[in-house]
């Protein structure tokens, strides 16, 4: 029996190609972001991630050469927090309950902030 290696948290190599995209500042092919990574992985599942990321619309890709160039659509981790919140609320379900579930769950410091934050937008 050979030792395999661990799995990877889910969700993680999509973070970590996004940190690069976020920190490189411009467009990059699956190469430069494998380059950027600093991680034993294939330009294939670089170019998968990067392919899966763009049909969840969290980057957008241009031609560049016979490949494409990526770049994020949000800026930074915070903007891809609230993008999957906003993901979760439009798949169809009852957005009362979901947004009602959802604060209810808050510590008391997290809906006052939430209270303030809603307080600013009148």
């Amino acid at each position: 029996m050979t030792d395999s290696p661990a799995r990877r948290p889910s969700g993680e190599l999509e973070s970590q190609v996004l940190a690069a995209l976020w920190a490189a500042g411009a467009p990059l092919t699956p190469q430069q972001v494998q380059d950027a990574v600093d991680a034993d992985l294939a330009r294939t599942t670089v170019a998968t991630i990067l392919a899966r990321l763009h049909e969840k619309g969290t980057v957008a890709r241009s031609k560049a050469g016979r490949s494409f160039a990526y770049t994020p659509t949000v800026q930074d981790a915070d903007g891809l927090a609230a993008r999957r919140m906003r993901t979760e609320l439009d798949r169809g379900r009852d957005r009362s309950t979901v947004l009602a579930r959802f604060v209810s769950d808050l510590s008391d410091e997290d809906e006052r902030l939430l209270r303030d934050l809603l307080g600013d937008q009148s």
